[in-house]
């Protein structure tokens, strides 16, 4: 290979996305003390008693004896006569979510927003508000941000059927001017139907595309659980075979052991390209960000010796991050891709 073949191959490897995926252990890293007021989100274990549902779920004597929220909501779809107390699970469950407020301060989703860029995709399975209300402050900082893809729905994010037009929830369509109407959530069912929303079917449209096209694709606080077969399906048929994915890198930030965490996500690792981090800030987005492609090219096609010292720090205010993505962004104005990292 040439000089020239080389830094037109470098220049492609750089500029293909980073895929963040997103499960409910990123919502509780980002608001580790509550929400604006408070509210804790959690997983989906014991989540009936936070909905106050338990006397009514009580009443309808359901064979499972599990606490999980799937379980409990699999058994109510499977039976007829249990389908007002399904609606009013579900429309307990839009009303959580949709109380949560993001805190004033930077959350996590603030960082990692700014730590990506308008090639990268960020894709959530969360029903939660947290990551677009982090989007819609961000924006002022830079407008050049990560695609956000809905896996199971999401309570911000609104529809109009007519027009097929989508937004944040408290907007209006652009065509008709009329409110947006809530999207549908995916809720928990054993066994989920990915093609009977269009608007979630064409998000997991998107997310094959980004995970056929990754260099890295990122796993933060998703337990990629083995009753969600067919999301994990789609996934790997986008990720394609492993060992036809030799270059790419698996990056997974969660709290539990590393041997657990490389079992569960074991069909998407190719040998030793993968990387597991305890905390955001340890893995390649929150040490190089907005350059998480050109890093990790760096360090494994041109061996270089990175500096992880001038990553991003935990606590930084609106005003330090102001200032610590200013030269970045200033840097993307001049030079369009392809960077080198120090």
């Amino acid at each position: 290979m040439s000089n020239e073949q080389f830094v037109e191959y470098e220049n492609l490897m750089k500029g293909r996305p980073h895929l963040v995926i997103l499960g409910a252990g990123a919502s509780i890293a980002a608001i580790p003390n509550g929400d604006k007021n408070g509210k804790q989100t959690s997983v989906m274990w014991g989540f009936i008693d936070k909905l106050d549902m338990r006397d009514i779920i009580e009443s309808v004597s359901l064979k499972t004896t599990s606490e999980n929220l799937e379980d409990i909501y699999s058994e109510l779809d499977s039976r007829t006569d249990c389908d007002d107390v399904k609606r009013i699970l579900e429309s307990r469950i839009m009303n959580y979510f949709s109380e949560f407020e993001i805190p004033d301060e930077p959350t996590i989703y603030d960082v990692l927003l700014l730590s990506l860029r308008k090639k990268d995709c960020v894709a959530t399975f969360n029903w939660d508000p947290l990551l677009l209300q982090a989007y819609q402050r961000v924006i002022r900082i830079t407008k050049d941000l990560p695609k956000l893809l809905f896996l199971h729905g999401n309570v911000a994010i609104g529809i109009c059927e007519k027009h097929k037009s989508v937004g944040a929830i408290m907007n209006r369509c652009p065509i008709c001017n009329e409110h947006f109407s809530p999207i549908r959530l995916l809720y928990p069912v054993a066994k989920k139907d990915y093609n009977s929303d269009n608007y979630i079917k064409d998000n997991w449209n998107a997310i094959s595309h980004y995970m056929k096209r990754a260099y890295i694709v990122t796993v933060f606080g998703y337990s990629a659980p083995k009753t969600d077969k067919e999301a994990i399906a789609l996934l790997k048929n986008g990720w394609g075979e492993i060992h036809d994915r030799n270059l790419e890198e698996i990056e997974i930030i969660d709290i539990r052991s590393e041997d657990e965490l490389v079992k569960s996500w074991d069909e998407f690792i190719h040998s030793h390209h993968y990387g597991v981090f305890d905390s955001f800030y340890k893995s390649t987005l929150g040490m190089f960000p907005r350059r998480t492609c050109d890093a990790m090219f760096d360090r494994l096609m041109n061996c270089k010796f990175l500096d992880s010292t001038k990553g991003l720090r935990e606590n930084m205010s609106f005003q330090d991050l102001e200032s610590y993505f200013k030269p970045i962004l200033e840097e993307e104005a001049i030079h369009k891709g392809g960077f080198s990292i120090d």
